[in-house]
């Protein structure tokens, strides 16, 4: 069965139309990457996934619903102030939208929780406050809360924002471990591509309410690029790696993805 399915989606918000006509199968166990300058409409695909914004037109399907969904927010450091434990916030992927837990689920609960904080490596932390944590730490923790209502859908929304080199390629292996393993479809919002291209199976594309969708090297080209965003742009691989030059419309993206490769 595949994972999500989407038909004649449109999204628009008044006149402004974020993207229209977008037909789109994820099929289990694949990784497609969205990506697009700011206000192109990542995240508010995220929000439709997740049933929190309705399409403007067309339909959208996801296997199992919104409980066969595993969520990873935008990577943001939480207050060291907050007290709430580690394997707290994993649990949370399982009842957090739930009152008065039962004692008879104890138990299986716990045990969850525990095989999804071993899962990604933050076994030793979990009972310490997530405020006190490293933000590769706190991330780890958020991939664990995705993963512990065994998702068939996992939605990543930037999770990658603010990790250093050694953060983004630990958060990123452990998700495409979870899709190796379990065939689990991953869509992974992104502004930097190269950490994750070997990962990769197809690319989303999204540009003032036009979108191209294919594989890295069909969408991830000058000729592509240079139509979405209806302006000279240039696409040259270094060692791997992807560098975009273009102008106007084109430079946020430019710095995003090419950040990576010059570092």
């Amino acid at each position: 069965m595949t994972a999500i399915s989407l038909r004649g989606a449109r999204l628009s918000y008044a006149d402004r139309v974020l993207w229209d006509g977008l037909d789109l199968d994820v099929e289990p166990g694949e990784f497609l990457a969205v990506l697009g300058p700011n206000g192109s409409g990542k995240t508010s695909l995220m929000r439709v996934l997740l049933g929190l914004q309705p399409l403007s037109s067309g339909t959208v399907t996801v296997a199992g619903g919104k409980e066969a969904i595993g969520y990873i927010p935008q990577q943001r450091a939480l207050d060291q102030s907050m007290t709430l434990r580690g394997r707290d916030l994993v649990g949370l992927g399982l009842d957090g939208y739930r009152w008065g837990l039962g004692l008879r689920h104890r138990r299986e609960r716990r045990i969850r929780v525990d095989a999804a904080l071993e899962s990604v490596g933050a076994t030793r932390y979990a009972d310490e406050p997530i405020g006190l944590l490293s933000g590769g730490e706190q991330q780890r923790l958020r991939v664990a809360q995705a993963l512990v209502g065994d998702p068939t859908v996992m939605l990543c929304d930037e999770p990658l924002l603010s990790l250093d080199l050694a953060n983004q390629r630990v958060v990123s292996e452990l998700i495409d471990k979870r899709r190796r393993e379990a065939g689990t479809a991953v869509l992974f919002v992104t502004h930097e591509l190269n950490p994750v291209l070997p990962l990769v199976d197809r690319v989303l594309y999204l540009v003032n309410g036009r979108f191209r969708v294919g594989t890295p090297e069909e969408v991830m080209n000058s000729r592509t690029l240079s139509e979405l965003y209806r302006t000279p742009v240039e696409v040259v691989r270094v060692r791997d790696q992807i560098l975009v030059v273009g102008a106007g419309a084109c430079e946020e993206q430019t710095h995003h993805l090419t950040a990576e490769a010059a570092s």
